[in-house]
């Protein structure tokens, strides 16, 4: 089985609109960090992986940031996660 060493950071959007693709890649190895308004939420990873191989959560920068409240600039969360992760 192929696996990746690096979690995909992908948002709720996502997961809803390629739930059928992340399921198959999942199995193939792929690992997700799923961001529910910009935040950190779950992380979805394959069966057969060790919960030790994937670098703990509180290391990344954004899961330990402060939430921000409201947007006032008018962009919607998937606008900040293209400019936070440049997708």
């Amino acid at each position: 089985m192929n696996m990746k060493s690096a979690t995909e950071t992908i948002n709720t959007k996502q997961l809803r609109a390629g739930l059928g693709r992340i399921i198959e890649r999942a199995r193939k190895g792929a690992s997700f960090l799923v961001l529910h308004r910009s935040r950190p939420a779950f992380q979805i990873i394959p069966p057969n992986v060790r919960n030790a191989s994937l670098p703990p959560l509180n290391t990344d920068p954004i899961y330990r940031a402060e939430g921000l409240g409201r947007s006032k600039d008018g962009l919607r969360a998937s606008d900040h996660d293209r400019v936070l992760y440049r997708r």
